[in-house]
């Protein structure tokens, strides 16, 4: 297997924004795996992960949001470490109240719009080449054909504005034992939005974690919509904690995506089973 310890700016059918991608200058193991500073290194504030992470010899990191945070913060924080950041996500209504995205609510399209316009400003800031849009949780007593019109609209709104901007746009199934009502919840369901949608700076980000615990079937379906997923995230499962701690076989998952041809950057969207340091040993023993 390859990997990257080194980055580029080369572009990919997977990766045909300006996301960092493999570089051939020095290779070691494969997949090249970022940090996900919402979930990793929670033992410091948020400002303060970025050096965990690249003390820990991460080259890339993504986080849920940015909006909470000064922009140069942030960007010093990047440009200190040599750090790439490869993902966040449009705002998504009151995190904090339970909410987990706006795309599917009829009632919140301006508010939808608005945060679109925002996530581009801080994408352009920091140097970041997608987005990822939740969809948020189907509300009671909304007819099905209105949340998917409302979905499909804002998606279309969204990759217009992200493309103007050279931006890709994600959508990210999410598993419904986590998050009961999630409006978005399988691969397919996922793909036959995207057809919908027409645009073609769309993709899905595929969480391998969501896939396992809602259809299963990883390998299989990864290869098969190999050009329309744009990023990749993990977890194991039980427990969402590292890659070794449960039922997915990522040793052999690893190497089926180098197999593969899967260029992009795959998200630690984990929860540590203990300190976030301790855990880190599964990107040898697993990628070898």
């Amino acid at each position: 297997m390859d990997v990257v310890y080194a980055i580029d700016s080369g572009k990919t059918p997977q990766n045909p924004g300006c996301i960092p991608a493999r570089s051939s200058l020095k290779k070691e193991t494969m997949p090249q795996f970022a940090a996900n500073l919402t979930m990793l290194f929670t033992e410091l504030p948020f400002l303060e992960r970025f050096d965990a992470a690249a003390r820990a010899d991460f080259k890339a990191v993504e986080f849920l949001f940015p909006y909470g945070f000064a922009m140069k913060d942030i960007r010093h924080k990047l440009d200190a470490n040599g750090l790439a950041l490869v993902l966040h996500n449009l705002p998504a209504g009151a995190w904090d109240a339970g909410e987990r995205g706006i795309a599917c609510l009829p009632d919140r399209v301006e508010e939808f719009r608005a945060g679109v316009a925002t996530a581009i400003g801080y994408a352009k800031g920091l140097g970041v080449g997608q987005l990822n849009c939740l969809a948020g949780k189907a509300p009671t007593g909304v007819a099905s054909e209105v949340l998917r019109q409302t979905f499909v609209g804002n998606l279309r709104y969204a990759a217009a504005e992200l493309g103007a901007a050279g931006l890709k746009l994600l959508i990210e199934p999410i598993n419904t034992y986590d998050i009961p009502g999630f409006y978005l919840s399988r691969t397919q369901q996922a793909l036959d939005i995207l057809d919908e949608v027409g645009a073609d700076n769309a993709f899905v980000q595929y969480d391998i974690y969501h896939a396992q615990r809602m259809e299963g079937e990883l390998g299989a379906t990864v290869q098969k919509n190999l050009a329309r997923i744009g990023h990749m995230q993990l977890a194991d499962n039980p427990g969402r904690h590292e890659p070794g701690t449960g039922e997915i076989n990522y040793a052999w998952l690893f190497k089926h995506l180098d197999a593969i041809g899967y260029q992009g950057w795959v998200g630690c969207e984990y929860k540590p089973a203990s300190s976030t340091v301790a855990g880190l040993g599964w990107r040898q023993q697993l990628s070898q």
